[in-house]
């Protein structure tokens, strides 16, 4: 097991190097990446009686985000877990950072790089070896008890979890837990927070658990029934509110169809305040208790805000007190035990933020007083009121369904897929149709201005901080539409493919773009009246067994033509978990910074945190506002599914995700934006390029529910993009962009953008009367 040699009895199986006509840069990186060993899943063992031996000593672990680097730690390695501290007295103490069930983990090996990658779906954790020797005797280690029985050897200690995050300074230790005092109230507000790791918690209270490593005081028992007796309680309260809740929508949503019925003849000046009153049906369907007191702020005629009362609603990140004290009890509980987006279970409380229910004359009214900038921050250098746009085309009715709902995956076996693309670019990897969604890249791009409404409101914002937090809650909200996402990815646009989305009722018009096909860089270019938008975006994507971890590298730019502003920021990394089995999930996680070109008086930080043990702090976003000299001068606080509010709790509402349209998961989990992205009306078909995904067939027959045609056209694509990348290089012909142009700034650093000819050209002469590539 020392030297690995790779026979026929090796529990691993070496990756299978891919035929690259990269440069040699990116030629070296991929057989870095080709070096990588995925060992195999465990098999029955040939003799139970013999046990792996332990082994210790010290590795060099690789720092959790956000820190870089390696640094030494101490590990142990005993009855198939791998424990770890920064000394060896600090585990003879019991003083452990963490420790890792190398049994339920999906494990890699780098002999080049001395490397073992070890991931247990909550995180990943890479270690590295400094000689050969050691490199051989851990991997043989790791080995023995990777192939162990799972539930360990019979006589010897279960651990509670496959990857335990043992608490650092500050935090309670799992003795503390069993054996701290629970008053009532607290235990309710952990209900909610410990309902992710309801399975772990559960092996604490089994009968089995008498050979628990540490002694159980004698009042763990009593507090185990209490425990349980006052969870039956907290179960049956919220299951009567969830059942109230769901007669009280139906008999909502049956007033907005009686409603919409009396809406076929509209009488001139109501339509905009029934069309109010229609959106904020949806909002208060599962957040009010009293239906009377619902339809009372419904009225036409009155102010459109809701009582102060749903703002004490807003605060889901404040503990549960008592069942009885308010009804933002059951919310809160009702969103962690349901497993639902606030976009359907959150109350709107505040009529300001930025939705699609939004109406302006709300948005204009809603903008809280802010202190006058700093003087010459606005006046002399705003430049002059540029033209309106001119969109084209009328705006069509839009759909709110797709014509088919998801196929079910079959017998794809996506270990048989993956196994050999361990850490490995996946956007070089041929995935089977039925893991897509009826969506493109291009488009994804093009979803991200859901809510450009938060750019128009910033467009007219008087104070450059007003405008830097609307510019922070757009790129948020860009994130918004992934909640649902996660158990399918957009296809690929393969080279030259274009996209254009024309929305006269949002003021935008968008055109993106396929540039670049190794790598794949797509950028995109969208402009209105009271902004400019673009982007060139390339990911990154490397598949670890059991997650898979988007990084996305470009930068987003904003610029406001009122006032001359040019924002910038980054993107964040994205991590989709649970891939080969379970309930797929997503979280964002990393650091935006958005900095002003054009005035550096303020910069904003945006971080979105990494989900912690127990489910803690999932999809939290915190925010900073900080002048030249650093001084914080406001505070965001949020949820990238949720919304984003600025100031103390509970907080001024910047911005809300919309309600999710009905039936949501049986349409891919999309947005009603993102459903209406890829429709396709015979007006629009006479005017777009024959390049457009919306043409692209193996996509539309995925949308249409007919699978083997699409997984047909899919094949004949990409083999089409392998033919012509074929021919080019053999003539020396380099692919050139059709619609932007490439950049190269004095860093090196490059960039697409737009040459403003693709409007000019769909109008005169018009795409019909123009040759494109031939692409499907």
């Amino acid at each position: 097991m020392g030297s690995h040699e790779k026979d026929a009895s090796s529990p691993r199986k070496a990756l299978s190097r891919s035929n690259s006509t990269v440069s040699s840069k990116q030629s070296s990186i991929q057989q870095g990446s080709e070096s990588w060993e995925v060992v195999e899943e465990p098999r029955a063992r040939g003799s139970p009686g013999t046990e792996p031996q332990r082994h210790e000593g010290y590795l060099l672990k690789k720092r959790k985000w956000p820190l870089k680097g390696w640094h030494k730690r101490y590990f142990v390695l005993e009855n198939g877990i791998l424990k770890y501290a920064t000394t060896r007295q600090d585990v003879l103490k019991g003083k452990l950072h963490g420790a890792i069930d190398v049994r339920l983990s999906v494990m890699s090996v780098n002999k080049k790089a001395q490397r073992v990658d070890l991931d247990t779906e909550e995180n990943i954790y890479h270690l590295k070896i400094k000689s050969p020797e050691l490199f051989s005797s851990w991997v043989s280690s790791l080995c023995s008890h990777h192939q162990g029985e799972r539930g360990g050897p019979a006589g010897t200690n279960t651990q509670p979890s496959a990857a335990t995050e043992r608490p650092k300074k500050g935090r309670r230790s799992t003795r503390i837990w069993c054996t701290q005092s629970f008053a009532k109230d607290d235990t309710i507000g952990r209900v909610g927070r410990l309902h992710g790791s309801v399975p772990n918690l559960s092996r604490y209270l089994e009968p089995s658990q008498s050979q628990l490593p540490f002694s159980l005081p004698p009042e763990y028992a009593q507090l185990q029934r209490s425990f349980w007796v006052l969870a039956q309680k907290v179960h049956g309260s919220l299951s009567s509110v969830v059942t109230a809740l769901t007669a009280e929508r139906a008999r909502l949503e049956e007033l907005q169809r009686a409603l919409d019925r009396r809406r076929s003849a509209p009488r001139p000046g109501s339509a905009g305040n029934a069309g109010a009153a229609l959106r904020r049906f949806h909002s208060l369907s599962v957040s009010s208790d009293t239906t009377m007191d619902s339809f009372a702020s419904l009225h036409p005629d009155e102010p459109d805000t809701l009582p102060a009362k749903g703002r004490e609603q807003q605060l889901s990140n404040r503990s549960i007190g008592s069942l009885a004290d308010s009804h933002t009890e059951f919310f809160d509980a009702c969103e962690v035990f349901l497993s639902a987006s606030s976009s359907e279970n959150e109350p709107s409380d505040d009529e300001s933020c930025i939705s699609e229910a939004t109406t302006s004359a709300c948005e204009d009214a809603a903008e809280p007083p802010t202190a006058p900038g700093p003087a010459g921050a606005e006046g002399p250098e705003m430049p002059a009121e540029p033209p309106p746009l001119e969109l084209p085309g009328p705006d069509p009715r839009r759909r709110s369904r797709l014509p088919a709902p998801p196929a079910p995956s079959g017998d794809v076996s996506l270990w048989g897929l993956l196994r050999s693309s361990v850490g490995k670019d996946l956007s070089r990897v041929a995935l089977p149709v039925q893991l897509n969604e009826p969506l493109n890249t291009l488009q994804r791009l093009c979803e991200e201005l859901e809510y450009s409404a938060l750019l128009d409101r910033a467009s007219r914002a008087r104070d450059p901080r007003q405008r830097l937090v609307y510019v922070a809650a757009f790129a948020v909200s860009a994130y918004a539409s992934t909640y649902y996402r996660a158990g399918s990815k957009p296809f690929n646009p393969v080279l030259g493919e274009t996209y254009e989305c024309v929305r006269p009722d949002r003021g935008f018009r968008f055109i993106s773009e396929q540039v670049c096909h190794h790598p794949p860089i797509s950028a995109c270019h969208a402009e209105s009246d009271n902004f400019i938008f673009w982007q060139d975006m390339r990911w990154k994507n490397k598949f670890w067994g059991k997650s898979l971890e988007i990084v996305p590298v470009g930068t987003v730019n904003v610029q406001l033509p009122r006032t001359g502003d040019h924002f910038q920021w980054n993107k964040v990394t994205t991590c989709i978990h649970n891939v080969l089995s379970g309930p797929r999930w997503i979280e964002h996680y990393g650091e935006v910074l958005i900095r002003n070109t054009r005035d550096a008086a303020y910069h904003c930080k945006i971080t979105f945190g990494k989900a912690r043990y127990w489910g803690a702090g999932a999809n939290e976003v915190q925010g900073l506002v900080l002048s030249r000299s650093g001084a914080v001068v406001e505070r965001l606080a949020g949820k990238w599914h949720e919304g984003l509010h600025r100031g103390p709790a509970p907080g001024h509402c910047v911005w809300r995700a919309n309600p999710m349209p009905r039936d949501h998961e049986k349409n891919y989990g999309f947005t009603q934006f993102a459903l209406e992205l890829n429709e396709l009306t015979p007006e629009l078909r006479r005017v777009l390029p024959s390049t457009d995904t919306r043409l692209r067939p193996d996509q539309r027959y995925l949308e249409e529910g007919n699978i083997p045609a699409a997984e047909t056209q899919k094949r004949q694509i990409e083999q089409l993009q392998r033919d012509r990348r074929r021919v080019m290089e053999e003539n020396n012909i380099t692919h050139q962009a059709r619609f932007f142009r490439r950049l190269m700034d004095a860093n090196g650093k490059e960039s697409w953008v737009t040459n403003n000819t693709y409007w000019k050209l769909r109008l005169d002469p018009g795409f019909a009367h123009l040759d494109s590539a031939v692409l499907w």
